[in-house]
């Protein structure tokens, strides 16, 4: 007899992308109530103000707002199912023999993706309670400093994994460059991004100066560590991927940029939003044009580079087609995610805000459509791994009695 499996009860680390992946494109759904809900007396919307452009809103922005919550509701709910999911499965991955000779390679970065889920499961709750529960804004300024508190024990959750990961391989000098040709030592500096970005929203949100500065101190701290572990993460990719060639299977780190360069962005934007309300410092809106428009410009180079060696290798064919699947197909989410994102702060933020764009006028939505064609493809990614990985199965040989 021959039983049946799916590819996903063969847990390796790149399944934390899983959750990940399905965070994000909640959070671009909710996105849509950020950029196009008036929400005046805050600076994001809350549950009161979708409900009011809901009720006196034109058949086009109702439908929208329907759409959004259908999204963001069930990307939300995917995340948790995963998150648990990875969890337990990471439970035991942790007591079998790979464990180690992962933790001690190359591959021992992949881990990283557990601080990431972690990160982006709190971003995901507070963008679903601003969305779903009535009121929360009155208490908000409870809940800042519950946040700082959660992010900074998953900041210091991922300090500690990269400080073990280095002295790890440096003592034992089990480092392989000839395996290296890949930005996956990249990752360590996505998952503190992502736990940065998380930490300066109180920047942006909280009327407390207290609060507002201990979370632009704090998530100084994590951005500027970031920006250095992922110039050296790609330095040495680089230098490994002249010297051996690119590692096929994890050709989509070689987009691991565009996702950091999206939370770094919004870690910024919200620092200097906090740096405005609360302590005197005033930016023009070409400042925001000027340094958006680099980011994409950044994101759009990486992009290309990626997708360039994607070509050249047949990913596509080899591991995301392939049967079974490569887990880490579930990296080639982010880098959509990342870039539409930063696109709906590049159009909303820097192009309407710097008067080059009429907000809802042709051109807007004109360059909105591309977003959305991208957070759609992104979409239809996540649906069709999910169904690859965990619904399809496949016959397994019995072993010889």
């Amino acid at each position: 007899m021959t039983p049946l499996s799916r590819p996903a009860d063969h847990w390796t680390p790149p399944y934390f992308l899983s959750a990940l992946g399905a965070g994000g494109i909640a959070v671009t759904f909710f996105l849509w109530l950020y950029m196009w809900v008036p929400h005046p007396g805050q600076p994001v919307p809350v549950f009161e103000d979708v409900a009011r452009a809901f009720a006196l809103g034109d058949p086009l922005q109702q439908t929208m707002i329907v759409l959004a919550y259908l999204g963001l509701g069930f990307f939300a709910v995917q995340h948790f199912r995963l998150l648990i999911w990875n969890l337990g499965r990471y439970g035991t991955y942790k007591r079998s023999a790979g464990f180690a000779a992962v933790q001690n390679s190359n591959a021992g970065a992949g881990l990283f993706g557990l601080p990431l889920m972690l990160a982006m499961t709190i971003n995901v709750s507070f963008s679903a309670g601003l969305a779903f529960v009535p009121g929360l804004w009155s208490v908000v300024e409870y809940l800042f400093p519950l946040a700082l508190i959660a992010f900074a024990a998953v900041a210091v959750l991922t300090l500690r994994m990269m400080g073990a990961h280095v002295a790890r391989l440096s003592v034992a000098g089990t480092f392989d460059m000839a395996k290296a040709g890949s930005f996956l030592q990249v990752q360590p500096a996505f998952a503190l991004g992502m736990v940065g970005v998380g930490m300066s929203a109180p920047a942006a949100l909280s009327s407390s100066p207290l609060v507002a500065g201990t979370a632009l101190v704090l998530s100084t701290v994590l951005l500027v560590i970031a920006v250095i572990w992922a110039a050296l993460g790609v330095m040495l990719g680089v230098l490994a991927m002249l010297q051996h060639g690119t590692v096929a299977e994890q050709i989509p780190t070689l987009m691991n940029i565009v996702p950091l360069a999206t939370v770094l962005g919004i870690l910024m934007l919200r620092q200097n939003h906090g740096l405005h309300v609360h302590f005197g410092v005033h930016a023009a809106p070409g400042d925001d044009l000027w340094f958006l428009t680099a980011l994409l410009a950044l994101q759009i180079g990486f992009l290309g580079f990626g997708l360039s060696v994607m070509k050249r290798h047949d990913y596509v064919a080899r591991f995301l087609r392939s049967a079974p699947p490569s887990a880490g197909a579930y990296g080639l989410v982010c880098p959509g995610i990342g870039l539409s994102v930063l696109m709906q702060f590049w159009i909303n933020k820097a192009l309407v805000g710097a008067g080059l764009v009429a907000k809802f006028g042709v051109a807007y939505w004109s360059l909105t459509a591309v977003l959305v064609a991208v957070q759609i493809a992104m979409v239809m990614l996540v649906l069709s791994l999910n169904r690859r990985h965990f619904g399809a199965t496949q016959a397994q040989a019995m072993p010889a009695t």
